[in-house]
């Protein structure tokens, strides 16, 4: 019995790199569907606004586009490995 080393290689740098592009498109999901929260109101007892450093440029619409895109990408993605190990 004999390994064929070359094929095994190609499988475990493509699985890796499938499995960082999925969780890649599922964290740019997140934050396209972040663009959907209120922005902060609540003030500082001095009257000037909370700054966390981050706003989104994103409209809602545009991050639920941005999100909805990315999560259709990755189940894309896992389906087709699915229907590659059922073949």
């Amino acid at each position: 019995m004999t390994i064929d080393w070359g094929a095994l290689a190609v499988v475990a740098v493509v699985s890796l790199a499938v499995g960082v592009l999925v969780v890649a498109l599922v964290s740019l999901a997140l934050v396209g569907l972040s663009a959907r929260e209120p922005d902060p109101s609540g003030d500082v007892a001095d009257g000037t606004p909370p700054d966390d450093g981050w706003q989104s440029r994103l409209s809602s619409a545009a991050g639920t586009a941005t999100a909805a895109i990315c999560l259709l990408g990755a189940a894309a993605i896992v389906l087709y490995g699915l229907f590659l190990i059922v073949n």
